[in-house]
């Protein structure tokens, strides 16, 4: 089948319409950044018997958990969209977080809150498969880079939201540990309510349509976006030649494992590399650092919220500034210089704290400087995992390669890091800290001989069905 559609999706100019779509599908980033602040900023008030009396091997347990729900429901959700559409599905996961994470506000004991975030975190995963898919399939090719960078940057913002609320609901003059933890889970509840109404009018992607073969609904949903996309160059599209696009019926896993010959396979180890790595650095990493200043720099848990404020704001404006480079310069230089720094900054800020050379403002200045670019490398791995594979696959490609790279970098990990804080021990923290280095640089490593130079080259080019 041949169809102009991709092409004139990529000639769209930017609008006030692409602002819309962008803005109701990236709140997932940041109720994933809420959730994840949460889970790190609230860790004193659960410590607490107010709270539920955790100890740092069970906090480590339930961030685990948290990243198991959410590979189950990358799985789960990430199939579907694939099979049934995007728009179906990214509603119903927004409305399994919502409801998931009302619950965690009513936890009492270890095993409900490990149940509840289970669910919280499969809501997270599926939207994750379903949200990078549809969005990469609805903006120009020319833009596709930095846009992706700077929606994934939302998560920092919901870092910082959750570092305020937290730090604010703990306080004893406003609702103390005993029921300010309990009311700071519930957060995230009326932002997605809106969000859920505003998806209303987000289309159905009209590349998937075309895949599974459904034309001219695909070109309904083209008219449709073209007539709210003010500045529009009609003879500007007049001249498209048409793609030519292969109908899949097939189940997406199966298309999948097809696809994974010889031009697939070196994608696949690219992916995995790259996920594996930054599901490491962030969820084995950045889970610590509460535990870290609780322990060893003496930071009080009501306050502990306010640290993670300037480590967020750097992984915000990380994407934010470096974002046009990846379209500019290019995906393979800025995607290995991103990875490999991090892990250099990372492991000098690890050896200083070895040998005690770091106070709390510093460390804090140094994690700050490590995640400016470690930000860029983890959204850079999702838009590396939705360029390079086919249509008929990109949300089970992303589903797989985020399930994988959170199973073998980040589910088990925040459960090690909560032991080696808690045996006291800073050689044992900066072996694991040196680990989070060294696989982010041979990340990188792998990204300068693998990489694939995508940008401005749209989606069916990059990726052709086989």
């Amino acid at each position: 089948m041949q169809s102009d559609i991709p092409g004139r999706l990529d000639r769209l100019p930017w609008s006030r319409w692409h602002l819309l779509v962008v803005g109701v599908l990236a709140v997932t980033w940041l109720l994933d950044g809420l959730e994840g602040s949460l889970g790190g900023s609230l860790a004193g008030a659960l410590k607490t018997r107010d709270g539920l009396a955790l100890t740092d091997a069970q906090l480590g347990l339930s961030s685990s958990v948290y990243l198991a729900g959410a590979v189950l429901g990358a799985f789960f959700f990430g199939y579907l969209a694939d099979r049934y559409g995007r728009r179906r599905l990214f509603n119903w996961t927004l409305i399994l977080y919502l409801c998931a994470t009302a619950a965690t506000g009513l936890s009492w004991s270890l095993w409900s809150f490990t149940f509840f975030r289970v669910l919280t975190g499969a809501g997270i995963g599926g939207e994750y498969a379903a949200i990078n898919s549809a969005v990469d399939e609805l903006i120009p090719a020319r833009l596709r880079g930095r846009i992706d960078l700077w929606i994934n940057a939302t998560f920092w913002l919901g870092i910082i939201l959750g570092s305020i609320v937290s730090s604010t609901l703990l306080a004893t003059h406003i609702l103390g540990t005993r029921l300010g933890w309990r009311v700071a889970f519930c957060s995230g509840v009326p932002i997605g309510i809106v969000v859920l109404f505003l998806r209303r009018y987000v289309p159905e992607s009209p590349r998937w349509l075309l895949t599974r073969g459904r034309r001219a609904e695909a070109e309904i949903e083209m008219r449709i976006v073209e007539s709210k996309v003010t500045g529009l160059d009609v003879s500007s599209i007049r001249d498209l030649s048409p793609t030519n696009l292969k109908t899949e019926p097939e189940s997406p896993f199966r298309r999948l494992l097809m696809l994974l010959g010889p031009l697939y396979r070196r994608r696949a180890l690219l992916c995995f590399a790259l996920m594996t790595a930054q599901a490491f650095f962030y969820n084995s990493v950045f889970f610590s650092l509460g535990l870290v200043l609780l322990r060893y720099y003496g930071v009080a848990a009501e306050d502990l919220g306010y640290f993670f404020i300037p480590v967020a704001v750097t992984n915000f404006f990380g994407p934010v500034a470096l974002g046009w480079f990846f379209d500019s310069v290019g995906r393979k230089p800025m995607i290995s210089t991103t990875y490999i720094l991090s892990g250099l900054v990372l492991l000098g800020s690890s050896w200083l704290f070895l040998h005690g050379r770091l106070n709390v403002h510093a460390q804090v200045a140094w994690w700050s400087a490590a995640f400016f670019f470690a930000s860029c490398a983890a959204s850079s791995a999702y838009l590396t995992v939705s360029e390079l594979f086919p249509q008929s696959v990109r949300a089970t490609s992303i589903a797989l390669f985020y399930a994988l790279g959170t199973l073998a970098g980040g589910t088990f990990g925040p459960l090690v890091f909560g032991r080696l804080i808690g045996s006291a021990s800073r050689w044992s923290l900066f072996y694991g800290y040196a680990a989070g280095s060294v696989v982010m640089i041979v990340a990188g490593i792998a990204q300068l001989f693998w990489g694939v130079a995508s940008e401005r080259r749209s989606l069916e080019e990059l990726a052709p069905e086989h």
